[in-house]
């Protein structure tokens, strides 16, 4: 089974930073692509941004200039660099990897997910 891992939540004023990790764990063989997702209330879990083994990346246009996503292929670590972050981006994050564990084809797993509030 694959594990994955987030930290780095929490509470920032507007126009602040912020920046999220994501690690993954366990029986992986190879991973496709990692990303962050999120989920505010009454609205569909909608994708911020991803990126492949390869390097490359895509964003909502809602956060286009604003985020940045990288990786570190080595530590099978994604991350999530917020900037100029407005009330509009206060919801769940939920980091996702795109793997092949034990099984022979790639699954979606999901992390615990972690709270962002944008708030004076």
């Amino acid at each position: 089974q694959v594990q994955v891992v987030e930290s780095g939540g929490g509470l920032v004023q507007p126009g602040g930073s912020l920046r999220l990790s994501c690690a993954a764990s366990g029986n992986i063989f190879s991973i496709n692509a990692m990303g962050w997702y999120r989920q505010a209330p009454g609205k569909q879990r909608e994708l911020v941004a991803d990126i492949t083994s390869g390097g490359r990346t895509n964003y909502a246009d809602s956060v286009k200039g604003r985020f940045t996503i990288s990786r570190d292929n080595a530590k099978n670590a994604v991350y999530l660099q917020m900037n100029r972050l407005k009330s509009e981006d206060t919801a769940v994050y939920y980091c996702n990897v795109a793997a092949r564990g034990s099984s022979w084809y790639a699954e979606a797993y999901w992390g615990q997910g972690t709270q962002v509030t944008v708030s004076s």
